[in-house]
């Protein structure tokens, strides 16, 4: 009884089995933290002193930092699914294009402009001359406006890639200036190096601070603009569906006229 007590128990809480665990292989190192000297910390740099010891190349570093947090919430607020493709938009021009009211499904895009009411209307603008030219029209536009989407976010891969150069600038001008103490006495104590080394390496810790979530914000806006490219396109398509399949319909009936009224014109 007591054995199937256990297991039940075993059962119901593994998480405390593996916190006891993870606690038992973590205590080593825990106790050895608690032992370490005080003296032996490493002092904490706050931004301000870090951007200090930056000099001109981490003023500018941070600079770029102010920008690509701008950026980041700019394309936060307009590349979304609502801005791209207003809510209602599709149904609209669709019921409008059914009823054979252009005009009115022309206004409809000029009213709500955005990735979508661009791609309408230039399918619109084409219809008479068949579904094939309007959905060229339709790609075309489509492709451009990709493209400003796409040199919209490109500064980010900008800054993503100046910041770490300019860290690395920043790096090699301050190990020029520590070791220019060999030429001021011949055997400088390690002491009196580590100050420059320290602030030459800070710069190069700023550019990478800024490089990594530029990167990474790039990455994420581009696959976002690769959905709603994709998506949008797509909902353009099925606006124009319903008036394809009735020209298709007219075809074959305007075709029927013509063979039937043939003899009697012969």
């Amino acid at each position: 009884m007591e054995a199937v007590l256990w297991k039940r128990n075993m059962n119901w809480k593994p998480g405390v089995f593996v916190l006891l665990l993870g606690l038992i292989v973590l205590s080593p190192s825990l106790l050895y933290a608690q032992d370490e000297p005080a003296e032996r910390v490493a002092p904490q740099l706050s931004l301000e002193e870090l951007v200090q010891a930056g000099g001109a190349i981490g003023f500018v570093i941070l600079l770029l930092s102010i920008a690509m947090i701008a950026l980041i919430v700019e394309h936060a607020l307009t590349i979304r699914r609502k801005v791209l493709m207003p809510v209602g938009l599709a149904e609209k021009v669709h019921q409008h294009l059914t009823t054979g009211q252009l005009e009115p499904a022309k206004q409809v895009c000029r009213e709500e402009p955005s990735f979508l009411a661009s791609l309408l209307l230039a399918g619109l603008n084409e219809v008479g001359l068949g579904y094939a030219v309007i959905e060229k029209s339709m790609e075309d536009a489509s492709v451009q406006q990709a493209s400003r989407l796409y040199r919209k976010i490109e500064y980010l891969s900008l800054i993503s890639s100046i910041a770490p150069m300019l860290g690395l600038l920043g790096t090699v001008w301050g190990m020029i200036q520590a070791f220019l103490e060999f030429t001021v006495q011949e055997n400088p104590l390690p002491s009196e190096l580590a100050p420059g080394i320290y602030r030459a390496l800070v710069t190069t810790l700023l550019g990478l601070g800024v490089a990594v979530p530029a990167l990474a914000s790039f990455a994420i806006f581009r696959n976002r603009i690769d959905e709603l490219v994709a998506e949008t396109s797509l909902m353009a398509e099925h606006v124009f569906s319903s008036w394809r399949r009735a020209q298709l319909k007219q075809k074959p009936s305007s075709a029927s006229t013509r063979v039937v009224s043939h003899p009697d014109e012969a």
